[in-house]
């Protein structure tokens, strides 16, 4: 049976056929449009459609391949809402039967579904009374909308009062396995949703390890946050944590107020807990603030300040701790960060990064979300930068905090530099680098200087498809005047122009072909390359190291020409650089394999006496980025020397990954001679499920040279269908600074790490997580485009 209910005339009664009755928008559409859960709790104008794929896809983790598999998780009660189909603005009564009476009443028993557009209430029987401005339904209620499915014995919605009552229900939360029951529902226009007597849990019933109760909870419509009151957190049925008021977000709004605590505990800090508040300055202004509470070394405060504009963003951290008890000197210890960077218009920019710290041992003692503790320099800078199709400017401030005993670091106060490029033609490129900077240092003895450089240049670029040639001359003009503050520099002059003349030729090729292996079509590519270049001599001993320190001579510095930083020496060449690389590709365009070798081929030693080498060769260096398949990676890099044939430096890392939690990692490093020291040393991490519910993080470090453990950590995790607890271990070398400012190598520090973790609660299951944590982290080995 169909029709309109203000338009039946008299008494009717039909049950030989389930009854349809279509209300337009005049009475009911109030009282349940306006009371639906969805609308209040967040105004979502998304489709229920687009809110069941968003809950569908929160359930699924990306596998390797980049496809989606389901996690193996407990069985916990959850609901699709499929959005109702029906003309707009219609409410639409099914049941087995209806008694209706003109502008009165009506009966509906039987199965009975009372459907609007956002929301569903179903019921053995239902009462419509006031002219349709009344609803009670009762036995077997189930209302559900695309947030929510609450069951109880009955429901009532009054749309004079615009309330709706449900009591003794229990409730689903759409996307997760979020759960509960409350005494009393509410839900009204003027108040929002209120629950009575509730409790929440994502464990699955008959095994509720963990549960919240409080005895209100209020979310008021608009209001971007709800509002629970003498709240108790439940583990095993034991009462652990009570808390008289807390607000929660309900939106993507962020919102002021505490954040969940950080437990932990080592031999440095002794136990710490860490309580985070959020601030909510303004909409694109915020900040973090911390109490932490360490039993060795007292109270320590930590802020962060962040800040956005249309052109601008960065940064502020602030550490203090006014008396460390675990110091007997120095007792009052900070650290501070601040990081910008704005675009002042369409070509000019500013940026700044300055940090700074107390004392060497700060961030070993206390820790750093910034730096590691195996930094020796924080970097402060501070500058204005112009950019250009053909010209670049910038002026800088830089200096650097050391950390550790070191000579005295210079700071450039300023350095200006200016890079002009033009492109005369398509085969002939003019360009001018220069540079101004002003070096000084807090040492009695080094000298000051002032610096000016510039670097005329003419290129003759010719590149295409299969390879390129690159021809370019310049002149290398640089100015010094030094302020000699000790006659043991005798060696410097005050003035000295040094003008330099350079010559570089580069080529390389690209073939290519395809390649079939292993069944898989692949193309297969290489590209060999070659360099000569010469650099005139001047003698430079008259000159101080301000900003020049040797590179390393990996692949890619092979063909850069100069082995020096900065521009304080510049090695004269006359020499051919020769080198490879091949690539293996997919069908998809991916790299599956990178390899590279080189080698520096010398027709004449430099007469630099900074820069002379050990015969007419440099050392072979060589990489290899490899995607074994798809499980499987390698990464190499490795020096051997040309006269020793002997390897100088290599680096191997191998990762065997069959998911984010399924990993197993081996990296060795080796560096021959490193400040007098020879470093050898092996590493491997693993994060594996050893049993149900059980998983297991391990990193172990070890020197070689010295015949011990450098890092050794633990991470253990038993994880239920809704909660998961995780213990650490660990133990590492400190590196920490004695009172001369040198590292102690023998010196090691431990600690242990607590954390209960409440699933479903925006907690995440990454367990490599864990491997972040220590001395070396973890890191990907491959970078394969």
């Amino acid at each position: 049976m169909s029709g309109s209910l203000p338009a039946m005339s008299k008494l009717y009664r039909h049950t030989t056929a389930r009854n349809q009755i279509t209300y337009f928008a005049k009475r009911l559409r109030p009282a349940l449009h306006a009371l639906t859960l969805g609308w209040l709790l967040c105004g979502s104008e998304l489709s229920a459609a687009q809110q069941i794929e968003s809950a569908q896809t929160m359930n699924r983790t990306p596998k390797t391949d980049g496809s989606f598999s389901v996690p193996v998780t407990c069985i916990t009660p959850s609901f699709v809402y499929a959005a109702p189909k029906g003309g707009s603005g219609n409410i639409t009564v099914n049941s087995n039967s209806a008694l209706l009476v003109k502008d009165a009443l009506a009966v509906f028993e039987g199965d009975v579904s009372i459907v609007s557009p956002m929301s569903t209430i179903t019921a053995n029987s239902a009462n419509i009374l006031d002219n349709g401005r009344e609803i009670r339904a009762t036995g077997n209620v189930q209302y559900t909308d695309a947030l929510l499915q609450v069951n109880s014995e009955g429901v009532e919605v009054n749309s004079n009062l615009k309330l709706l009552q449900m009591q003794e229900t229990n409730y689903k939360i759409a996307g997760i396995s979020g759960r509960g029951g409350a005494e009393l529902l509410s839900i009204s226009q003027e108040r929002g949703v209120s629950l009575e007597n509730v409790s929440f849990t994502t464990c699955p019933e008959g095994n509720e390890d963990w549960k919240i109760q409080a005895s209100e909870i209020s979310i008021e419509s608009g209001k971007p946050f709800g509002e629970a009151y003498n709240t108790r957190f439940f583990v095993g049925g034991l009462p652990i944590f009570y808390l008289p008021y807390f607000a929660f977000p309900i939106t993507a709004e962020r919102q002021t107020g505490f954040l969940f605590p950080q437990f932990g505990s080592s031999s440095t800090t002794g136990l710490e807990w860490e309580q985070p508040f959020y601030w909510n300055i303004a909409a694109n202004v915020d900040g973090f603030i911390s109490t932490r509470l360490m039993t060795n070394r007292g109270v320590q405060l930590k802020s962060e300040f962040r800040y956005l504009f249309d052109n601008h963003a960065g940064e502020l951290q602030l550490e203090y701790l006014p008396n460390d008890n675990g110091r007997v000197t120095d007792k009052e210890r900070y650290f501070y960060r601040f990081f910008h960077r704005g675009k002042l218009s369409n070509n000019w920019s500013i940026s700044a990064d300055i940090s700074d710290l107390s004392d060497d041992n700060y961030i070993i003692d206390l820790g750093s979300d910034f730096y590691n503790q195996a930094d020796t320099h924080l970097s402060r800078q501070a500058g204005v930068n112009f950019s250009s199709q053909a010209l670049d400017f910038s002026v800088f401030v830089r200096d650097f905090t050391t950390i550790g005993a070191s000579a005295s670091n210079y700071r450039a106060l300023p350095e200006a530099k200016l890079n002009y490029t033009n492109s005369l033609n398509e085969l002939l490129n003019v360009g001018v680098k220069s540079e101004l900077a002003y070096f000084e240092n807090d040492s009695l003895v080094l000298p000051d200087a002032l610096r000016f450089h510039v670097e005329p240049s003419i290129r003759i670029p010719y590149q295409r498809a299969w390879g390129e040639l690159l021809a370019q001359a310049s002149v290398l003009h640089t100015y010094y005047k030094q302020d000699l503050k000790d006659e043991k520099f005798g060696l410097l002059e005050e003035e000295v122009n040094r003008t330099l003349g350079q010559a570089r030729l580069y080529g390389a090729l690209i073939f290519e072909k395809p390649q079939r292996l292993f069944g898989t079509d692949y193309t297969l590519t290489v590209e060999p390359k070659a360099q000569y270049l010469f650099t005139s001599f001047e003698e430079q001993s008259n000159i101080g190291l301000y900003d020049s320190t040797a590179i390393l001579t990996n692949f890619n510095n092979l063909f850069r020409g100069q082995e020096f930083t900065g521009l304080d020496r510049i090695n004269d060449n006359n020499q051919v650089t020769l080198g490879t690389t091949s690539r293996l590709i997919d069908s998809s365009n991916n790299e599956i394999l990178i390899a590279s070798i080189g080698q520096i081929l010398y027709v004449r030693d430099s007469e630099l006496i900074d820069g002379r080498r050990e015969g007419n060769r440099s050392s072979i260096a060589a990489e290899l980025d490899w995607q074994v398949n798809q499980n499987w990676f390698l990464r190499s890099d490795i020096q051997v020397g040309n006269q020793s044939n002997q390897v100088e430096r290599s680096a191997l890392s191998t990762e065997y990954k069959l998911d984010h939690n399924k990993l197993v990692q081996i990296n060795h490093r080796y560096i021959r001679e490193l400040s007098n020291e020879r470093i050898d040393q092996v590493g491997v991490t693993a994060s594996w499920p050893i049993a149900d519910n059980w998983h297991w993080v391990g990193r172990y470090y070890r020197d070689l040279q010295r015949s011990r453990s450098i890092e050794t950590f633990m991470g253990i995790e038993y994880e239920s269908c809704c909660w998961a607890l995780r213990l650490t271990l660990r133990r590492n070398l400190a590196t920490r600074f004695n009172n001369n400012g040198v590292r102690d190598l023998n010196d090691f520090d431990s600690g242990i790490g607590l954390q209960f973790v409440f699933k479903g609660m925006g907690n995440s299951d990454r367990k490599v997580d864990m491997l972040s944590q220590g001395l070396f982290g973890y890191r990907q080995p491959f970078v394969l485009n």
